[in-house]
């Protein structure tokens, strides 16, 4: 039978049938209709929202299942309504009609389908029985509700007032108010009871054990306060035991007397505090730092001049500078029996060997060797440590190191320390200062520590690939030792000895599975890597053994020999060629030599002139220095243009585009003004570049050379380039004694002054001589002169005049 009922929406609640429920209206739609019905029947439906978010839902907002309920009682409030309301029977609306403000649906009762079967009593006496024991667990309900559920009742209306009283999403609700089928409403029902006791288990089992461990924590606090009373009172009173063992480790450190009664006091309050009081661990463990640290603990430099040095040379190939440097510390620390601990900077391209060296360092000297990586460093902290009033505070890193090498003169490495940085957590270069300053390290103060430590016989060693980003203050405390890049026939030595034996072992291979000829080694540096370092011909190196490795693990018996003809098949196609010289001599075209992080490089300048307005077009990703070389080039030629045999104005008409080829890579420094001068020259006057030429110094507005840095890296760039002659600075002759002896033998040098000596030297031919005004004008008479030839008839025609 159809009714016609005022529609209320609700948000997230569900009204059963046969329960009884108080809901609060507010929105004017619902005020409305509650209204309106309350003076008639009493009889509305309500109806669940799709979407609980929204205000205003219209009728395709809402579920077509819905509850046809009467309003018991009802209180007005400010903008609101109180009211009680029972369930009377499940509906499915028709239809809507819009009335007045809100809406009316036409409604129809759904009639449930329910058998009185001996299965049906069992599903709800055990239903009612599951309910008891949720309550039993601490489950909330309203009394009156849980007196219906106990009492004698139908089915259907057990499994409504059951519904109403779980712990359920509105969906869940839904699909239950939905559902005709007692029988199925009961079993589901079911399943959701079971789940809502197991959870109330577990929190009642939580609840209990956390409850245990308080009070057993106040028991034995309790117990413990009865303890100290009676031994006070017996003045028998020990101290704890941990406390005793701390007292004992204070007085076996052998501190500093200052050190040792800070530590004393701290223990002191630390027997006097609660052990429950969070500052007690903090205390303990700042005892534990104090009694771990090596006051009192060294190495004893026991190894000989001859030993060390025979260490170093089997460690490492080269780097004399850095060998003689250690080998003079030992000679000092054995004849002044002490000294101030040196710091030593290792400054050079990455792949040389600086970090490794370290090593065999602490190996020639017989002390402990402890590495710390600062690259990323931004907190000042990690320095100096936090201090002891922040929460997790710790130790700064050169504490921390020196606690884990445990004696006091270790060789400590502090990796790229070019790489620090700085940000709103402070400076961690300016942290370094006192710690690698040997005139006042011997009271290095840590803010977690608090009290001073001598690092005065530490040997502190730090590694930097460049030298510009380390401040100037840090850097004056610094002994700088360069690395420069390996020759063809150092990377080949150090391959040889070093290399192919330590990826022979990390491979799992041996000498009688592989072997790997000089001459693919050789083919193998030539060909495939091209760097200042050794990483990437170690990294080729394994490839190939890891080839071998896999045919050696499939069955292969046979000794496998690499030679030079083989390794294309290991490593691929060929990533360079012998030599990156041109071809042939080109015009405005110059090759310059350069230095970076990974060594020295050298560097095509390439220049092309076009009609114009007398601009000058920079590209190649070149930094600000660079590019100001470029324009003091421009502007040296220009003002040297007679000379160089080109028309004063010979710029109004041309753009010229300097490019320095792979533009993806950033390019800076002065260095380059020879070469970039050079080039624009050759595409001025159309003279080529001699090809096999590599030049570097930078260029003034008179035409000066200038000295510049990196001339070692620079010159083996250029002789692993495969070219012949080079033109540096006159100022730069003498840094070619760190250059090595087969380098200097394949190469011619020029060393110049002014940039007159370049061009003589770099271009193939003299630059043409330059043109006279007088020659200009003698031309123009000479054609005018051709021009006032007089005929017959023009002398004919003049007569009668």
């Amino acid at each position: 039978m159809e009714k016609l009922v005022p529609i209320i929406p609700i948000r997230d609640g569900i009204i059963f049938p046969s329960t009884d429920s108080v809901l609060t209206f507010g929105r004017p739609k619902s005020l409305a209709a509650l209204e309106s019905a309350f003076q008639h029947e009493r009889i509305v439906c309500f109806a669940l929202q799709k979407n609980s978010r929204l205000n205003d839902p219209g009728p395709e907002d809402l579920f077509e299942i819905g509850t046809l309920a009467r309003i018991e009682r009802m209180i007005r409030t400010d903008g609101e309504i109180n009211a009680q309301v029972r369930g009377l029977s499940r509906v499915k609306v028709i239809s809507y009609e819009k009335y007045d403000s809100y809406y009316v649906a036409r409604v129809v009762e759904l009639p449930e389908i329910v058998e009185e079967t001996e299965e049906i009593k069992a599903l709800c006496n055990h239903l009612t029985n599951e309910f008891r024991k949720a309550m039993n667990f601490g489950k909330s309900a309203d009394f009156l509700l849980f007196m219906n559920i106990m009492s004698e009742t139908s089915a259907s209306e057990l499994s409504d007032l059951i519904a109403s009283a779980l712990e359920l999403k509105p969906l869940e609700r839904q699909d239950l108010l939905e559902m005709t089928d007692v029988k199925k409403r009961l079993q589901t029902l079911t399943d959701l009871l079971a789940k809502e006791i197991k959870i109330l288990e577990l929190e009642r089992r939580i609840a209990s054990k956390t409850q245990e461990r308080f009070e057993k924590g106040a028991r034995e606090a309790m117990l413990r306060e009865r303890l100290k009373t009676i031994e006070e009172e017996l003045g028998e009173r020990e101290e704890q035991s941990e406390n005793k063992t701390l007292l004992n480790k204070i007085k076996a450190a052998k501190m500093p007397e200052e050190v040792e009664e800070k530590a004393t006091k701290e223990l002191a309050k630390l027997q006097n505090m609660n052990q429950y009081n969070p500052e007690a661990g903090y205390i303990r463990n700042y005892l534990d730092l104090l009694v771990s640290l090596p006051w009192d603990k060294e190495s004893k430099d026991e190894a000989g001049i001859k030993a060390a040095e025979a260490i170093l040379d089997k460690d490492h190939y080269g780097l004399q500078k850095a060998k003689e440097r250690i080998i003079e510390y030992l000679a000092v620390y054995k004849l002044a029996g002490k000294m101030k601990g040196s710091i030593l900077c290792f400054a050079g391209p990455p792949g040389v060997g600086k970090t490794s060296i370290g090593k065999s360092i602490a190996r020639a000297l017989g002390r402990k060797f402890v590495r710390v990586s600062l690259g990323g460093i931004r907190d000042e902290a990690e320095i100096r440590g936090h201090r002891r009033t922040y929460v997790g505070a710790l130790p700064g890193r050169i504490i921390q190191g020196i606690k884990d090498a445990g004696t006091k003169n270790p060789v400590f490495m502090l990796d790229e320390i070019d790489k620090v940085g700085s940000d709103f957590r402070g400076d961690p270069s300016s942290a370094l200062l006192e710690a690698l300053d040997p005139e006042q390290n011997d009271q290095f103060s840590d803010h977690y520590l608090e009290v001073p430590f001598d690092l005065s016989d530490v040997m502190f060693i730090t590694t930097a690939n460049v030298l510009d980003t380390i401040p100037h203050a840090l850097r004056d405390r610094l002994e700088i030792i360069q690395f420069s890049g390996y020759t063809h026939d150092e990377k080949f030595k150090i391959g040889h000895d070093f290399l192919v034996q330590k990826q022979l072992e990390n491979n799992g291979l041996t000498n009688h599975n592989v072997d790997l000829t000089d001459d693919a080694l050789k083919f193998i540096i030539h060909h495939y890597t091209r760097e200042a370092g050794v990483r990437n011909l170690e990294r080729k190196i394994a490839t190939i053994f890891r080839k071998v490795a896999k045919k050696v693990a499939e069955g292969e018996k046979k000794k496998v020999t690499v030679k030079a003809t083989d390794v294309t098949k290991y490593l691929g196609p060929i990533k360079f060629q012998s030599t990156m010289i041109e071809k042939q001599d080109e015009v405005g075209m110059s090759t310059g030599l350069a230095w970076t992080e990974a060594g020295g490089e050298i560097l095509f300048i390439e220049v092309a002139l076009m009609p114009g307005r007398g601009q000058l077009i920079l590209t190649g990703q070149l930094g600000d220095v660079m590019k100001e070389s470029c324009q003091a080039a421009m502007s040296y030629i220009r003002a040297k243009a007679t000379k160089l045999g080109l028309p004063e104005k010979f710029y109004q008409k041309i753009d010229v585009h300097v490019h320095v080829p792979e533009g993806a890579v950033p390019k800076d420094g002065p260095s380059a003004g020879g070469a970039i001068t050079t080039a624009i020259v050759s595409a001025l006057t159309k003279i080529p570049v001699h090809r096999k030429i590599g030049m570097t110094g930078e260029v003034t507005l008179r035409g000066r050379i200038m000295e510049i840095g990196g001339v070692k890296e620079k010159v083996i760039a250029a002789h692993r380039a495969g070219l012949k002659t080079i033109i540096l600075p006159k100022d730069n002759q003498k840094d070619l004694e760190d250059v090595p002896k087969e380098v200097l033998k394949d190469l011619k040098f020029h060393f110049v002054s002014h940039m007159d000596e370049v061009l003589e030297l770099a271009l193939t031919k003299p630059l043409p001589k330059a043109k006279t005004k007088t020659k200009t004008k003698i031309k123009v008479k000479e054609t005018k002169i051709l021009k006032p030839i007089v005929t017959p008839l023009q002398i004919h025609a003049t007569k009668p005049n």
